[in-house]
């Protein structure tokens, strides 16, 4: 699949109210082990170590980062997520980050198909 096919799959993924809503929603609440409806640092943190997400998505793996550098990027994700900075996420706030991280992928990916049309995700 080509990466400007995936930013328009992103993109509809994104307009389709209803699936976009649901998707987010059902990620919060597995985010949300405690089902207190908010996602805490430790909830996040714990999912973010669990996943690899910081060393497969992130590609920390060729960087080399310590323990605490570690520490201070999943602080940093998780203040993304807490717009409001009251150091829990609700699920209005995952929503609209969940939102803005796929438009950006979604550009991303467009912007990298105009630059190489040959190029392939």
């Amino acid at each position: 699949m080509t990466q400007l096919q995936d930013a328009s799959i992103i993109s509809e993924f994104i307009n389709d109210e209803k699936l976009f809503k649901a998707s987010v929603e059902s990620t919060f609440e597995s985010l949300d082990t405690n089902n207190d409806g908010f996602i805490s640092f430790a909830e996040m943190a714990k999912e973010l170590i669990s996943l690899k997400i910081l060393k497969t998505s992130l590609d920390v793996d060729s960087i080399a980062l310590s323990d605490a550098e570690l520490k201070e990027l999943r602080r940093d994700i998780f203040t993304r997520f807490d717009r409001d900075g009251g150091r829990m996420v609700d699920l209005e706030e995952f929503q609209e980050e969940m939102r803005e991280m796929l438009v950006a992928v979604a550009n991303s990916l467009s912007l990298s198909k105009a630059r190489d049309p040959n190029a392939k995700l």
